[in-house]
């Protein structure tokens, strides 16, 4: 991967002041930017004072949307157009996770995955293909992108917190159930929750649940 097709965004330091003993990797949705998801960084950083949290911008600029990103188009909302967004933009993910996990000196396990919508969905699809298991992974108002093709690439199967509004406009709270049931049958450990009335957004007790699921993989990773 070339200088060029890095992707960057912003990051906060533990707030320990110490070394970094774990990492969050923030996914942010369509149109939105890295600096956006940063905004759950104060809801968690008590509770994870040694994680360094990072939210890369994804590769591509969003139409329409000043400032905003997308990890890929959607010019078509098919299901064969999100499994192929999915598979174009997984290697940076990727290779922004190993980057930092590197100069950290972090194992995998130690690294846990964030994503809201567009960036739940990369979560979802990169997290299960990569060799070395991660800690874990929240997806906020998300859903499976290439459901079909996990019985096949799934590697390892980290452990899932599903956070989705059941008044998503955007994407349909079934999206949640399925995805669950999807994963549960592959053997994944699967929790998730419903906000009622809550639309194409995250809550307080998203925030929260979120929190304690970071906390308690990153923990228990050891």
């Amino acid at each position: 991967m070339t200088e060029l097709t890095r992707l960057t965004g912003p990051m906060a330091a533990p707030a320990s002041g110490r070394d970094p003993q774990s990492m969050v990797i923030l996914l942010h949705g369509y149109g939105s930017n890295g600096a956006d998801l940063m905004g759950l960084v104060p809801y968690w950083r008590a509770i994870l004072p040694d994680t360094v949290f990072m939210a890369p911008n994804a590769p591509e600029v969003c139409p329409g949307a000043p400032g905003g990103y997308q990890w890929w188009s959607l010019t078509d909302l098919g299901r064969e157009a999100r499994a192929a967004g999915v598979r174009q933009a997984a290697p940076r993910v990727n290779a922004f996770i190993d980057m930092h996990r590197a100069a950290y000196d972090l194992p995998n396990r130690k690294v846990a995955l964030v994503g809201f919508s567009q960036g739940t969905m990369m979560a979802l699809h990169v997290g299960p293909r990569r060799p070395e298991v991660l800690a874990g992974i929240v997806g906020y108002s998300g859903m499976l992108a290439d459901p079909d093709a996990l019985q096949t690439e799934i590697q390892t199967r980290p452990p899932l917190l599903l956070v989705h509004g059941d008044a998503d406009p955007m994407v349909p709270f079934a999206a949640m159930g399925q995805a669950q049931a999807a994963c549960e049958r592959l053997g994944f450990e699967v929790a998730t929750h419903a906000s009622p009335g809550l639309g194409h957004s995250i809550d307080e007790a998203g925030l929260r649940l979120g929190g304690e699921f970071l906390a308690r993989v990153l923990a228990g990773a050891g």
